[in-house]
């Protein structure tokens, strides 16, 4: 028993830590053990130990840190060696298409110039083409496949700013193996060709046409000079052109004599289509004038359909049997029938005159004049102008005739010239006349 109260007094327990975890109606209790605490206690001391010895070191070697930093350093100056090519880059690409937009609106322009000058010429070409279709000039067939001018002129129309304007939006979606100005290029050099090619034609066409013309108005003139006309030339040759007061023998050896000057100014630009519509313009201005010439001078028939009876030169006189010269050659035609001027003119004499009985004379200038005599009825009056076929006359045998026809002559300054000359001259021009 003695023993048991000494365990009591001598076994006294150490007082225990426990730690209580309540959780709504659960309530759990935990004794925290000695070596616990000493196992919690070792790890704080390990980790502040381990804190401590790498604060230390880090603060011995200051050199990591510094080279830490230059590498981030070095990370940001290459981030904005990055970022700053690829701005440049950004700003060439934008400044080549910046110039290549400039590119396309200066070849548009210059598109858009070109069919301004086009549409400019389609009024002047319009013009000579209707006065060259009046005169019956056409030029030379071109072959087949090849545009005419009329149809150069419709196809201009339709070449509008919107139908050029197009290909240049287009430009902005050229493919990754061709730019932009490739593009604008590949584009603008087909539509240049075609608007040179309708110029071409243009040009082409007004050549043949001036040729046409000259052609004609030469053909015309060597017929009328057959019956002694000459008719004016008035082609657009070019001309030597002298300075005034300065002879083409003053200048010897490439030096002129006597002073000349004036201020510098850049020559004239040569226009090959306006000197083309200048030499068209010349040569239809000529082709009328030989025209309205061959209108105005006896070339036409007085009888038309007629036969003749009497020629002109010598002949046994009706009357009296010997020879005696004819002036003038005598068309069949009984009463009445109508007598037509063979040219435009202007009455001069119109009444009985001896040995023509009832006379029309008609000056047509260029000192031509035609007679008509033996007519039964005189239709027109002294100083009336007269018409290229028109009605002056009834034929008849009025004078010094042995029966009803037309007696024609034709006298230059005043002398009887043959007027078969003249008419055979006005059936070759009649070609050329419709």
């Amino acid at each position: 028993m003695a023993d048991a109260g000494e365990n009591r007094v001598f076994g006294k327990r150490a007082t225990q830590h426990v730690l209580v975890l309540a959780s709504g109606d659960k309530v759990r209790h935990m004794v925290i053990r000695p070596w616990m605490t000493g196992l919690v206690a070792g790890t704080i001391g390990l980790f502040a130990l381990g804190y401590l010895g790498a604060t230390a070191y880090l603060v011995m070697r200051d050199d990591l840190i510094g080279a830490t930093m230059a590498r981030q350093a070095r990370i940001q100056h290459d981030y904005e060696d990055r970022i700053s090519s690829l701005r440049a880059q950004l700003d060439r690409v934008t400044s080549r298409q910046l110039l290549d937009q400039q590119l396309v609106e200066q070849k548009v322009e210059k598109l858009l110039r070109q069919q301004t000058a086009l549409f400019s010429r389609n009024g002047k070409l319009g013009s000579l083409l209707e006065r060259a279709e009046e005169a019956g000039v056409s030029a030379a067939p071109a072959s087949q496949g090849k545009e005419t001018a009329a149809d150069a002129i419709d196809r201009q129309a339709g070449l509008t700013t919107s139908s050029i304007a197009p290909p240049t939006s287009a430009l902005a979606y050229a493919g990754n193996g061709e730019n932009m100005a490739d593009r604008a290029d590949r584009i603008f050099s087909k539509v240049t060709l075609s608007l040179k090619g309708i110029e071409s034609e243009q040009l082409k066409t007004i050549e043949g046409l001036t040729a046409g013309a000259s052609k004609t108005a030469d053909t015309m003139t060597q017929i009328m000079r057959r019956t002694g006309v000459d008719v004016s030339d008035r082609r657009g040759e070019a001309q030597t052109l002298e300075t005034p007061g300065l002879r083409t023998g003053d200048m010897k050896g490439g030096e002129v004599k006597g002073g000349i000057g004036g201020p510098f100014v850049e020559p004239m630009k040569f226009d090959r289509f306006n000197a083309s519509l200048d030499e068209l313009d010349s040569a239809l201005s000529r082709l009328e004038t030989v025209r309205e010439t061959a209108l105005a001078l006896p070339y036409g028939n007085p009888a038309p359909g007629q036969g003749i009876t009497s020629r002109f030169g010598n002949r046994p006189d009706p009357f009296l049997g010997r020879l005696a010269f004819h002036g003038g050659i005598d068309f069949q035609a009984e009463t009445g029938l109508p007598v037509k001027a063979t040219g435009a003119g202007k009455v001069i004499t119109a009444g009985p005159a001896a040995g023509y009985g009832n006379l029309v004379e008609i000056d047509h200038g260029q000192g031509i004049t035609t007679r008509f005599g033996h007519l039964s009825r005189i239709l027109v009056h002294e100083g009336q102008t007269i018409a290229t076929g028109q009605t002056i006359g009834r034929a008849g045998a009025t004078g010094r005739a042995t029966g009803p026809h037309v007696h024609y002559e034709v006298r230059r300054n005043g002398e009887a010239v043959n007027p078969i000359h003249f008419l055979n001259a006005g059936l070759k021009l009649t070609t050329y006349m419709n």
